[in-house]
């Protein structure tokens, strides 16, 4: 009998070899990673692996961690950093300032000349729509993840449900875009609308905008999951980048 809760060998998966996965990787990795700070050990094999490479997360990093990731990926091509905070912005600036930072979208960016802040389209390949203005730091950091990504990418701000008329004058817009990701905080109620309008595959990103009951998005993620509107795919709260990171692989794939 074999132990509690294991697979007899010849029942076990193979272990891959190729080169970019198995053995040969994880000793290329572990060397690699012995040369960085404690605790960091960056995955430099993203961009071929999965056409986007590691981004790094400021939130929750002290400042030698910050730095030493940006500047590994950094020397090695784009690099995107996302939540960064007023002190980590002014510090990554000040330390490579070929970068860009984007105070409103908590984004640093390190990357091929292209302007990921204002001024904004309000059209594109791939739209971004917010309920409310409250909602633009989440849409910030999914349009420009997007240009950072080199995709032409719109902003409609400011049309939720409170007053739906808004979204008239831009329908031509959202039915032109390949692909729309649709931002709102309170009930959570316009990426199923706007998917009931158009052809195109809709992202939904709840926020944690609105009032007690809304439990910090939580509301508008449930509305959000249970829309009867076809076509409709739902990130995490306030996950702007995931948004954006599936409506990139989505864009390049149609492009095939």
């Amino acid at each position: 009998m074999p132990d509690s809760g294991r697979l007899p060998p010849d029942e076990r998966p193979a272990v891959p070899t190729g080169s970019c996965n198995g053995t040969k990787v994880c000793k290329a990795e572990k060397t690699h990673c012995a040369t960085m700070p404690a605790g960091l050990c960056l995955d430099m094999q993203r961009m071929a692996r999965t056409g986007m490479g590691e981004v790094v997360l400021a939130e929750g990093k002290d400042d030698e961690r910050l730095l030493h990731a940006v500047t590994i990926l950094a020397a090695e091509g784009p690099v995107l950093v996302t939540r960064v905070g007023e002190a980590q912005g002014r510090l990554l600036s000040a330390q490579l300032p070929d970068g860009e930072w984007w105070p409103e979208a908590g984004i640093f960016a390190v990357s091929p000349p292209r302007r990921l802040s204002a001024p904004f389209s309000s059209e594109g390949e791939v739209l971004v729509v917010t309920g409310g203005a409250t909602d633009l730091p989440v849409a910030f950091e999914a349009l420009g993840t997007l240009r950072f990504n080199g995709i032409d990418a719109g902003l409609v701000s400011d049309v939720g449900v409170a007053g739906l008329h808004r979204l008239t004058p831009h329908m031509d817009a959202l039915t032109a875009a390949k692909a729309l990701i649709v931002v709102a905080g309170m009930e959570g109620t316009l990426p199923g609308i706007v998917a009931g309008l158009v052809k195109a595959p809709v992202v939904a990103v709840p926020t944690s905008v609105g009032y007690g009951t809304g439990l910090g998005g939580l509301s508008a993620i449930l509305t959000m999951l249970n829309a009867c509107a076809p076509g409709l795919a739902v990130v995490n709260i306030d996950n702007g980048y995931g948004a954006a990171a599936f409506a990139v692989k989505m864009t390049r794939s149609h492009r095939r």
